[in-house]
C-alpha cells in the first residue's frame, strides 16, 4: 500500500519510474565583473531626472559649502585611472578566456561526446551526466561539473531545484531509441579567472547571444530559460 502511494507522487514530480534516462546539465556561468554600460534611453531619463530635481533642491549658504569643501593638512588626492573595458581576449575573440565580455555573463560549453548525441560524433553541450545512484539530481549536477573542472571550491550552485528541463526526443541519427529528460542546474564562478577544463575535445566561454548560435534547434527554449 505504501509503494502504491509513492509511485504516483514520483510521477507527479516529473521523475520517471521506468527505464527512462534522466540527465543533469549545468549552466556554469561567470557573472559580469564590470558595471554594464547604461542604455542611452535610460541615461537620458536619468539625466532628465537629475536636472528636474536640481530645480527644487534646498540651497545651502555659501559659507557652509566652503567649509565642507575645505581640505585639511595631510589630505591628498589619488588619481584613479579605470581599467579598460575591452581586453586582449575581446580583441582576438579568444573564447577560451574568462577575461572577455566583462560586462556580460559567460557560459561554459564543451565539445565532445555526450548522452543522446549521434554515435561517435562530438557535439557542443553543457557539462552534464546521466543520473545513476546519486542522492538527488543536484548531486548529479555537482558530479558532472566536478568531473570537468576537478574542484568545486570556486563554484556556487544556485538552489537545489533545476532552473528548467526539457524532453529530448530521439532522432534518426542517434543511437538512443527512447526519449530522455534533461534537467538544467545553475552554478556560478566564484573568485576564479581560469579553470583547467578536462574530459572534452574543446571548450568555450560564450555570452547568451553567442550560446544560442551553438544550439539553433533549442534556441527558443534556451532564450526563455536564460535571462541574460
Amino acid at each position: 500500500m505504501r509503494m502504491s502511494l509513492i509511485r504516483p507522487l514520483l510521477a507527479r514530480r516529473g521523475f520517471s519510474t521506468s527505464s527512462e534516462k534522466l540527465v543533469a546539465s549545468v549552466l556554469f556561468e561567470r557573472l559580469p565583473v564590470v558595471i554594464p554600460k547604461v542604455d542611452p534611453v535610460v541615461y537620458a531619463f536619468q539625466e532628465f531626472s537629475f536636472r528636474w530635481r536640481q530645480q527644487f533642491q534646498r540651497r545651502y549658504p555659501d559659507e557652509f559649502l566652503d567649509k565642507s569643501n575645505a581640505r585639511g593638512k595631510g589630505d591628498y588626492q589619488i588619481d584613479y585611472v579605470p581599467a579598460p573595458r575591452i581586453t586582449e581576449a575581446d580583441k582576438t575573440n579568444d573564447r577560451k578566456s574568462l577575461q572577455r565580455a566583462l560586462d556580460r555573463r559567460l557560459y561554459l560549453l564543451l565539445f565532445g561526446n555526450t548522452y543522446g548525441a549521434p554515435s561517435g560524433k562530438p557535439v557542443w553541450h553543457f557539462p552534464e551526466k546521466v543520473y545513476e545512484s546519486e542522492e538527488n539530481m543536484r548531486k548529479c549536477a555537482e558530479t558532472a561539473l566536478k568531473s570537468i573542472i576537478g574542484d568545486l571550491s570556486h563554484t556556487y550552485f544556485v538552489g537545489n531545484a533545476p532552473m528548467g528541463h526539457m524532453v529530448v526526443q530521439p532522432t534518426e541519427d542517434t543511437s538512443k531509441s527512447t526519449p530522455f529528460k534533461r534537467f538544467f542546474f545553475k552554478s556560478q564562478v566564484i573568485a576564479k579567472n581560469k579553470f583547467n577544463i578536462g574530459k572534452c575535445e574543446d571548450f568555450v566561454w560564450v555570452t547568451k547571444d553567442e550560446l544560442l548560435e551553438y544550439f539553433p534547434e533549442q534556441a527558443e527554449f534556451l532564450n526563455k530559460m536564460i535571462l541574460s
